[in-house]
């Protein structure tokens, strides 16, 4: 409960830097870049914090590095110089009081959900030294797996952007092709795949609620409701809904 409370000072603290840098800016959308980054303080913080560094802690902690920076990176690359992404415009156009109610809706909201999401991280850096286990490997497999989605998702649609005859056109091949978003669908599966590193501690499921929290909102919440209300009613959107899986790859029904 300790570490609890020391993480959570850390979470807010750092989520209120990041809104008075937006605040400057007038662009909120920059919390998504440091949404990554800030997984990886709170992995140091309480790595730095635990009295026994082994193996298992080891490879927890560079698949929360490199998910992290490749994630802020990619992040940064993509909306240098655009402004403000279209969803937090909209909220900017709209809301009352905005400068408040973006405090809380986006900032102080996100830090509780990156107070939630990172527990399996501060779980397993407080807990005693163990030996890999087979959990461990499912783990790592299930990470890469995720990670392989999110970063291969991210590469097509770069690619698929580039190129000047695809304007204004929806990208429906590679694995595109077999869920309309492939990013957050490997996204949640990195964040499974992280969870399953504090099974081998005692109360180690408890920290299952992380991905599942993050999956619920990726699928019905803040990720992909809010990305497809952008397409809605265009007729090649709704033919490549009608045949294509929202989130899970081939299941339609999800």
């Amino acid at each position: 409960m300790h570490l609890l409370f020391q993480v959570s000072i850390i979470i807010f603290t750092y989520m209120i830097v990041v809104f008075l840098i937006a605040w400057a800016k007038k662009d909120n959308s920059i919390v998504d870049i440091f949404w990554g980054l800030g997984f990886i303080l709170i992995a140091a913080f309480s790595l730095v914090r635990s009295e026994t560094i082994d193996l298992h802690k080891i490879l927890m902690n560079l698949a929360v590095l490199s998910w992290s920076l490749r994630l802020s990176i990619s992040i940064l690359a993509r909306n240098w110089g655009r402004g403000e992404d279209f969803r937090y415009k909209a909220w900017r156009d709209t809301w009352h009081h905005f400068v408040i109610r973006s405090f809380f809706q986006i900032f102080i909201l996100q830090g509780l959900f990156m107070l939630i999401i990172a527990l399996p991280v501060y779980f397993v850096n407080s807990a005693s030294a163990v030996e890999l286990s087979p959990v461990d490997f499912l783990g790592m497999s299930v990470f890469l797996v995720g990670f392989t989605f999110e970063a291969v998702g991210d590469y097509q649609l770069k690619l698929f952007k580039k190129n000047p005859a695809n304007k204004g056109k929806l990208i429906t091949t590679g694995l595109w092709s077999i869920t309309r978003h492939p990013n957050y669908f490997g996204e949640s599966l990195i964040w499974w795949g992280i969870a399953l590193f504090a099974l081998d501690y005692p109360g180690g499921w408890k920290t299952l609620l992380s991905p599942v929290i993050l999956t619920l909102l990726l699928r019905f919440v803040s990720g992909v409701p809010m990305l497809e209300q952008k397409y809605k009613g265009r007729p090649d959107w709704e033919a490549y809904k009608k045949k294509t899986a929202a989130f899970v790859p081939f299941m339609k029904f999800l």
